[in-house]
């Protein structure tokens, strides 16, 4: 099996809680004790320095240190030096050009997929986790040179996912129906909608859903499914 290991957060902060608040238990039993260095790659916000002085002492908060990868003088070899990869959210179309910009699709798909190092992504960093951004939220404020992303898994998530607001009187689209939109086109993949709170464990060829909220699963040419923290998701990681 894949040695890959992921935990895609949907969210970095969720309502009266901390930066990573909702998910630092989430992070430490995903990095472990023989972890001792975070690389951090902050390109999906504009202020790099601000956020990463924000990781890092959220991670010193949890007995990691943590090296922006903006810091770097060569970020591709940063990325080969590495023990673990926390790619933060913000603009994902900023996020992936700047990973193509730098070299990195190749060399954080080789750390992760074929020597095992430990990805957390959240938001934006969860979205270039999968096969495309095709499915983020946010506006293309930049032009990266393809949609396609790192493809850690074979299929994509909508981070944020929102449910409709019965009273709302917003007439434009859901977001249920934006990624049914998006699988009227063909051989478009899975998309699993994560909620604030949700995240996605990724171990090898098994995949299970964690957090304090569900996620909403659609399939081309089905109707969507809802589905409880615990679910296995494992059949993603092989039937997409």
């Amino acid at each position: 099996g894949s040695p890959r290991r992921l935990l895609l957060v949907s969210n970095s902060t969720l309502r009266g809680g901390g930066y990573l608040g909702h998910c630092q238990q989430h992070i430490q039993g995903f990095l472990g004790e023989r972890v001792r260095r975070v690389l951090f790659v902050p390109y999906a916000l504009h202020d790099r320095d601000a956020y990463a002085r924000r990781a890092r002492e959220r991670f010193e908060s949890l007995g990691y240190g943590l090296d922006s990868i903006h810091e770097s003088c060569d970020p591709v070899e940063a990325v080969r030096k590495s023990e673990a990869i926390f790619v933060g959210g913000g603009n994902t179309f900023r996020l992936l050009k700047a990973l193509y910009d730098n070299s990195l699709i190749e060399e954080i798909r080789k750390r992760v997929l074929e020597d095992g190092i430990p990805y957390v992504g959240s938001s934006a960093g969860t979205n270039v986790a999968t096969i495309s951004i095709n499915t983020t939220n946010d506006m293309p404020i930049v032009y990266p040179p393809s949609l396609q992303a790192l493809g850690l898994v074979p299929f994509n998530i909508n981070p944020h996912y929102l449910d409709p607001d019965p009273k709302s009187t917003h007439m434009g689209e859901t977001r249920e129906e934006r990624i049914l939109q998006y699988h009227e086109e063909p051989n478009t993949p899975p998309v699993l909608g994560l909620r604030e709170g949700a995240m996605l464990l990724v171990e090898g060829d098994k995949a299970t859903l964690q957090g304090v909220t569900g996620a909403r699963l659609f399939m081309r040419g089905k109707k969507p499914t809802e589905h409880e923290p615990g679910t296995d998701f494992s059949f993603l990681l092989t039937e997409a």
